[in-house]
């Protein structure tokens, strides 16, 4: 049975931390964290969402250093559910590789695949691949400029600055039906990078996680200006997704008393705003079904109709039957209302979230 893909994609991304709960003091092995993923991918697409994240990672407290091996496996057990990443680290991987090991995970999944390219936030990271953190925008620059042409062209010639020429280069195999992976390239602040996905007419993926709404929508209108400066159609045609943060109870009081430990432990923010301050600034929602409904439904009145939706759920050392509870709650409770709240009094020429099909069918309709 064949049914008709959504108009906007909703689902999950993991950053795959390793991090004690600290209600019971615990943490999950590396196996039972990797393993956990697996389950919480499984329970998306058991769910009804769209898409499932993995994010790339290569130092502790993280264990996703292998995206195309963690999805390949997922694409295996799955069917409907689209694997991306969140993000593929584009300055410090060769986009040789990017290329090859993405296309072959293409024909795996059989279209079910796309990624998000990024810088990610770790510098350490720069040195173990031999590069260097003070070149890193235009590593990603160069890079992805190389990468694109992998897949649109055979028998390259190419000179650049961060690694060694091509001659007649041809990466193998080929994108699926001739169809590259679509890219989303994924930025914080970084303009630049938001200037090249309008550029390319390529996604552009705001985290939107840390910052309040006003600089999203100020990264998503450049990227949305670039695109149309470059003739791909108009600006609020272009292809936008955003990440976000919930957890949800019944009573928002219980969410609220529930989450608190975990917020003020983590991490990345912990100890630092409280959590009533950090939802105020932030798309972080901790509250009831309706609350978070209330909060995204309004996220297109600042940046427009947009295509994709991942949220952020097995953070901070949330124990797996909790996420699994969380992501429950979003495939029958918030998302069935929030993709007809998307679709209320939308364009009928707003791109659809794109597909390997409906790229295919493009692709096929110009040929």
């Amino acid at each position: 049975m064949t049914t008709t893909p959504p108009a906007m994609q909703f689902g999950i991304f993991s950053v795959g931390d390793v991090t004690v709960d600290p209600t019971t003091g615990r943490a999950p092995s590396e196996a039972e964290r990797i393993q956990s993923m697996v389950a919480i991918a499984l329970k998306a697409e058991e769910v009804g969402l769209d898409v499932f994240a993995s994010g790339e990672h290569h130092n502790p407290p993280f264990v996703p250093s292998s995206p195309t091996t963690m999805l390949g496996y997922i694409a295996a057990r799955t069917e409907r559910l689209i694997l991306s990443t969140a993000t593929t680290l584009i300055t410090t991987n060769d986009p040789v590789k990017i290329a090859e090991d993405y296309a072959m995970l293409q024909h795996l999944a059989g279209g079910r695949v796309d990624l998000m390219l990024g810088r990610g936030n770790q510098p350490e990271v720069y040195p173990w691949f031999g590069q260097d953190i003070r070149y890193a925008l235009h590593l990603a620059l160069e890079n992805y400029d190389l990468l694109h042409r992998l897949w649109r062209e055979d028998g390259i010639d190419w000179e650049g600055h961060f690694r060694a020429p091509l001659e007649a280069f041809t990466s193998t195999p080929r994108p699926l039906d001739g169809v590259p992976p679509f890219v989303w390239h994924g930025s914080i602040r970084t303009t630049e990078i938001a200037v090249q996905a309008g550029r390319y007419g390529d996604g552009f993926f705001h985290n939107n996680i840390f910052w309040p709404i006003q600089h999203v929508q100020r990264m998503v209108n450049i990227y949305r200006e670039a695109y149309e400066e470059a003739g791909h159609g108009r600006a609020d045609q272009a292809i936008v997704g955003l990440g976000g943060q919930v957890f949800m109870r019944p009573n928002s009081q219980d969410a609220i008393r529930e989450f608190r430990p975990y917020f003020d432990n983590a991490p990345v923010y912990g100890h630092g705003p409280s959590l009533e301050d950090y939802m105020g600034a932030t798309p972080l929602t901790v509250g009831s079904p309706q609350q978070v409904i209330e909060r995204y439904a309004a996220m297109r009145e600042h940046i427009g109709d947009y295509q994709r939706q991942l949220f952020l759920v097995d953070h901070a050392g949330l124990p797996l039957d909790v996420v699994l509870e969380q992501i429950e709650i979003l495939g029958t409770e918030v998302v069935p209302v929030l993709r007809r709240e998307m679709e209320r009094d939308r364009p009928a020429d707003i791109p659809d979230a794109p597909t390997h099909a409906s790229r295919l069918a493009a692709a096929t309709a110009t040929a």
